[in-house]
């Protein structure tokens, strides 16, 4: 017996009769040999953790633009946070740890430069229109490694294209990544915008803070423990409906206070004229864009794409190196 086969026998014998076992994976879209020490679900978080995607994640926005200070989340730790809350979730409910980390982990992949701005401009101008869950899976399928793409599980692709509040992910494991998200950026967006002084705790209404508690590592704690408690032994991953009430509360809460805030957002104008000048001249000039994106071309993808492709891959330095490059003057050389 390898490895791989004595980790999909524990899982048998010890995960939850509702979790998702790495034997009964529906696989991949192209058959590959199975590796002797690692079960599928754990092989796809380590393609993705290894993945260029991922590694640009770090210089993404989550919330706020060009903030002055360290601490403040992108989305790489963004990223990271759902991955840790997701897992707590499921090693509590005997949930499969792999499939969860694997989702968290690939569930921004697609993401802009620039958080949600960016993601806008480009589902603006883009008649194909763009949604970042879906590039993500684009990303996976399609992008990485040259167009080959990372051939990932059924079930952690589905888990990447169903993390957002619309989304219906046939796994538990999925189910459980779509609540940690909304989770982990209520927590940590909350904790920016009282350190970059949009917020004060205070200013949280009292019948949330009832539910929920007064600071963000009382809420998350309590989040995690309704999870668990109204979850146990059920083939459904949910919250109480108090604490289902308080949520859908305090993310409005946060859409009024913080993510419309013109404080917080006022640069995001910027960043959307940015990304729409980006695609418009890539539109033009696609003989610009790197090789392995004229490849994607020639293989009868729509230039629409492409551009979307190259252009909502960037980090936010890069986005902003390029368009200086292309389109601020240069001081003359001697």
């Amino acid at each position: 017996m390898t490895i791989r086969e004595s980790l999909e026998q524990w899982e048998k014998e010890y995960l939850s009769p509702y979790a998702s076992l790495s034997i009964n994976s529906r696989g991949r879209a192209k058959p590959e040999p199975q590796c002797d020490i690692r079960p599928v679900f754990q092989r796809d978080r380590d393609r993705i953790i290894h993945c260029k995607a991922f590694r640009r994640l770090k210089d993404k926005t989550q919330v706020f633009l060009t903030p002055e200070g360290d601490h403040y989340r992108t989305r790489l730790t963004h990223t990271l946070e759902v991955s840790q809350t997701a897992r707590t979730i499921a090693k509590a409910l005997k949930m499969n740890e792999d499939l969860v980390e694997a989702i968290a982990l690939g569930h921004d992949l697609g993401h802009t430069p620039f958080g949600h701005a960016g993601e806008r401009a480009l589902n603006r101008v883009c008649p194909l229109g763009f949604e970042h869950s879906e590039q993500s899976v684009r990303t996976v399928d399609r992008l990485e490694k040259n167009g080959r793409g990372l051939n990932l599980t059924f079930e952690v692709r589905d888990g990447i294209l169903n993390h957002q509040t619309i989304g219906k992910p046939h796994t538990l494991e999925g189910q459980i990544v779509r609540l940690s998200d909304k989770i982990a950026y209520i927590h940590h967006d909350m904790d920016d915008a009282v350190r970059g002084g949009i917020l004060r705790e205070s200013d949280v209404p009292k019948e949330i803070r009832e539910v929920l508690g007064s600071s963000p590592g009382d809420r998350l704690d309590h989040f995690i423990h309704d999870i668990v408690t109204a979850s146990m032994d059920r083939n459904e991953i949910r919250m109480s409906a108090p604490v289902a009430e308080a949520m859908t509360k305090i993310r409005q809460f946060m859409f009024d206070r913080v993510y419309t805030n013109p404080k917080a957002k006022s640069e995001e104008a910027k960043a959307e004229v940015l990304m729409e000048t980006l695609y418009k001249h890539y539109l033009k000039h696609v003989d610009d864009l790197p090789e392995e994106f004229i490849n994607l071309l020639s293989e009868g993808e729509p230039r629409e794409r492409v551009v979307c492709d190259y252009v909502g891959a960037m980090s936010d330095r890069f986005a902003i190196a390029v368009y200086e490059e292309i389109y601020i003057p240069k001081s003359w050389q001697i």
